[in-house]
């Protein structure tokens, strides 16, 4: 039975051809590559070579993917590689399916229409109706011989030529309207052509098969860009213009055989004229994630470029957001940021190609750019927005699936953080100076209440996994603060605090002698004299966020019901429902009087 071109991509997609083939063969790394004496013929010194989605051997000239190997390895029939192959990934193998038939012969029907209306655009861009258009491409630097090999055209005027051309041919306005060339009515009938006055471009799936169009208005008419709607065998989110170009050009080395993802037709055909042929682009949205699977088909680390402007930021994080929980080892991202007002195409025009291989030259990894993406605008920030901009860098970590590499990156932002938005004191050098604290007695209510948290902390530090939000939200006075930034400096790089005999050393290390002393002081204050029936002797967190309630209620109140909400929803796991619990208490006994340890 025929079975359907999607099925078998996302089989491809699903087995990593390496893997395979080491199973019968042993590996090597070559570059990005690996490579192995051929398994096909005898040979002792390797040229077998092993790329992302296929391998070749430069000895027997043999050839093919996944699916090839195994039926010339194994002696399997196409449909049994097929089968193995799809058991092994926990693929389902389709069923005959007349419909499915159908709907082929449909697709392949939708093609053939395409491809005649190619033939009949690229044409007319050379006739007296395109001359303005071909014009234009010239003018945009572009050669004859590369509008000849991506294929542009002029869609001419809209006004009836091509429905008429097309039925010399057999192909009705429905054929068009469902190979999205025309637009239709409510009801569903052809009215007239989707693309006039517009030079266009062809867009190719990763096979090099004809599935849409992209086109271009010239004057001021809008929208600029244009591409076709929707089909049978058209899916905007799941194509990358130029992406059947790309494949065969990222063998190499250098900044021309890198993979880049570029915004727009004509960055990419601009760049590919200019040498580097692994120029791709989405179809004028961002990035989605069928479309990152299909860039790792090709290249392990694809490099995105992006304006420097507001809009490039934006759609760089947009990008980094939606690749996290795609990522592993062996799959990421490289970012490179064009100079302001400059793209692509116009850095190849003004500066030539040497400008933009520097550029991918300098393609700095996902690691490393992404705390700059996600800090933006972040200018000296309060302790709100300290806690807020931690809580998402540890939350962005945490998308990434691979537990390793999400505690690689979550230390990585951290580290980012601390050394951008958290105090610079010297470590590991000399003894720093002490921080200055006020005398005991002049503390006020509110300040007591701060020390007696902080106390409670380094007497508990095992508290500070649950309560390290609400702590770096708080306004400090600056021995307080110092005290504190030391101790999320120290959980953060070690994902715990030590023991209270421990921290107390750490903590005399950097420093902070006389500020400790100062809120064990406080805290010794108010517990003196309490026995053993003091409602928090058995429960330090409920006490700390009892004093954390009193220094502002309305606002404590508030994150309690926010939260009490959000498990309402169903969105709070059994650690937080726990805390939560400890605060509902917290807040119940203030609303009932329960103040007195504070006096």
């Amino acid at each position: 039975m025929a079975l359907d071109p999607a099925f078998l991509d996302e089989l491809r997609a699903r087995t990593p051809i390496a893997p395979v083939i080491g199973r019968r063969t042993k590996l090597v790394r070559s570059g990005k590559y690996w490579k192995a004496c051929c398994p096909f013929h005898g040979e002792k010194t390797p040229s077998f070579y092993i790329y992302d989605d296929h391998y070749h051997c430069f000895g027997c000239q043999a050839h093919g993917d996944v699916i090839t190997f195994v039926m010339q390895s194994e002696g399997r029939s196409f449909p049994e590689a097929v089968e193995e192959l799809a058991t092994a990934a926990g693929m389902e193998m389709p069923r005959p399916d007349r419909a499915r038939q159908q709907q082929d012969e449909r697709a392949r029907t939708l093609g053939d229409v395409l491809e005649a209306v190619q033939q009949s655009w690229q044409r007319r861009l050379y006739q007296a109706e395109g001359r303005e258009g071909l014009a234009y491409l010239h003018d945009r630097g572009l050669s004859d011989e590369t509008i000849a090999a991506f294929g542009l055209g002029w869609s001419g005027e809209g006004r009836g030529a091509l429905v008429a051309e097309m039925a010399a041919l057999d192909i009705t306005p429905a054929m068009l309207r469902d190979a999205g060339v025309m637009r239709a009515d409510e009801s569903g009938t052809p009215q007239r052509e989707l693309f006039f006055n517009r030079v266009t471009f062809p867009i190719r799936d990763r096979r090099g098969r004809l599935v849409s169009f992209g086109g271009r208005i010239l004057g001021d008419g809008q929208p600029k860009y244009l591409n076709g709607p929707e089909t049978a065998i058209f899916s905007k989110r799941r194509v990358l213009f130029g992406l059947d170009r790309a494949r065969g050009a990222v063998r190499g080395t250098g900044a021309q055989a890198d993979l880049l993802v570029v915004e727009g037709y004509m960055d990419v055909i601009a760049l590919h004229q200019a040498g580097f042929g692994g120029a791709v682009a989405p179809l004028g949205t961002a990035l989605t994630a069928e479309q990152l699977e299909a860039l790792w088909q090709v290249a392990p680390a694809p490099v995105l470029c992006f304006d420097g402007d507001a809009a490039g930021q934006r759609a760089a994080v947009k990008a980094a957001e939606t690749a996290l929980p795609l990522l592993n080892v062996d799959r990421t991202l490289r970012f490179c940021v064009l100079p302001e007002k400059e793209d692509p195409d116009s850095l190849v025009r003004r500066h030539g190609p040497a400008a933009m291989a520097a550029l991918v030259d300098g393609a700095r990894p996902m690691g490393q750019v992404l705390f700059g993406l996600l800090s933006e605008g972040v200018r000296n920030p309060g302790p709100e927005q300290r806690a807020a901009l931690r809580r998402r860098l540890v939350e962005v970590a945490a998308l990434i699936p691979d537990k390793a590499l999400a505690s690689e990156y979550r230390s990585t932002l951290l580290d980012s953080f601390f050394e951008t938005f958290r105090r610079s004191g010297a470590r590991g050098g000399g003894r720093p100076a002490p921080v200055a604290t006020a005398p005991v007695a002049a503390v006020d209510a509110d300040l007591q209440r701060q020390c007696i948290l902080s106390a409670i902390i380094l007497e508990q530090p095992a508290i500070l996994d649950e309560v390290q939000d609400a702590y770096c939200r708080l306004e400090l006075p600056a021995d307080l603060a110092a005290l504190r930034e030391e101790l999320l400096d120290m959980y953060d790089a070690r994902g715990e605090l030590p023991s209270p005999d421990e921290l107390a050393a750490c903590l005399s290390r950097a420093g902070l002698d006389e500020v400790c002393a100062r809120v064990h002081t406080t805290r010794g204050r108010r517990t003196r004299g309490q026995d053993d029936g003091d409602i928090f002797a058995s429960d330090p967190r409920r006490e700390w966020w009892h004093f954390y309630a009193l220094l502002n209620v309305e606002r404590f109140a508030a994150e309690v019901r926010a939260d009490t909400e959000r498990m309402c929803a169903g969105n709070l796991d059994e650690a937080a429902w726990q805390s939560l619990r400890t605060r509902l208490l917290a807040l119940d006994s203030l609303r009932r009087g329960g103040n007195e340890a504070d006096e």
